[in-house]
């Protein structure tokens, strides 16, 4: 077993309770962060604009909007095919979002990267 495996954590051996500190500093920012993203709103459209969604960056959809124009001639087909290709753009753009906002945070912790 290794070294000092059962020791309790944040003791006064080894100083550990500085990374500690460091540790739950980085969590509350981590949180305050992630309580931010699903404030924050992306937007993202197709067919030129005739389908628009809006989400959060903790990917919640907000709204889905539809030009009324597009209903007159649109086939259900084509309709569902122009929600979806917004619906993923607005995701990859939220997942960017949250990755640029959360990133920083996570990238010094081994097995946080985003």
């Amino acid at each position: 077993m290794a070294k000092g495996f059962n020791r309790p954590m944040g003791g006064k051996s080894g100083g550990g309770g500085g990374m500690m500190a460091q540790l739950k500093a980085l969590q509350e920012q981590f949180e305050t962060t992630q309580a931010h993203l699903a404030e924050e709103t992306v937007t993202e459209s197709a067919g030129g604009g005739a389908v628009k969604v809006t989400m959060t960056g903790d990917q919640r959809c907000t709204s889905v909007i539809i030009n009324p124009d597009l209903l007159k001639d649109a086939d259900a087909e084509m309709l569902q095919d122009l929600i979806l290709a917004a619906v993923n753009l607005a995701l990859d753009k939220s997942r960017q979002l949250a990755a640029d906002r959360l990133g920083p945070l996570a990238g010094g912790l081994p097995g946080m990267g985003l």
